[in-house]
């Protein structure tokens, strides 16, 4: 079993920058792919960025793509997202997940969620 806490969320206006941690408790964080999604009001749960167990791979949406950078640290059991340039479109709840395995794109790919965290960007 792992729990994932997210913390960081806010409100920022466009072009200004977040970061997002999600702390893990239970089994070691370094079995697992890490991921990060959001949903925005009325539409549906969106891939945002994924990083393996190492750290060696990341991944992200084309939407994010040189604006936001997944890590983790492992000992500390914590995943990372930093949010730089932000725009309104950005705004969502971001959600932190973990996955033993399988494509990192796709929410049924995770085996454990958190609760979630809003950001919101004003324009």
């Amino acid at each position: 079993q792992v729990q994932l806490v997210e913390s960081g969320g806010g409100l920022v206006q466009a072009g200004g920058s977040l970061r997002l941690s999600c702390a893990a408790s239970g089994r070691t964080l370094s079995s697992y792919a890490m991921g990060w999604f959001r949903q925005a009001p009325g539409k549906e749960r969106e891939f945002v960025a994924a990083i393996n167990w190492s750290g060696d791979n990341t991944y992200y949406a084309d939407s994010v793509k040189g604006r936001f950078t997944i890590s983790r640290d492992n000992a500390k059991k914590t995943v990372y997202l930093q949010m730089n340039s932000l725009r309104p479109e950005d705004t969502a709840v971001y959600y932190c997940a973990a996955a033993i395995s399988g494509r990192p794109r796709l929410p049924e790919t995770y085996d454990y969620w958190g609760q979630g965290t809003q950001v919101t960007v004003s324009s």
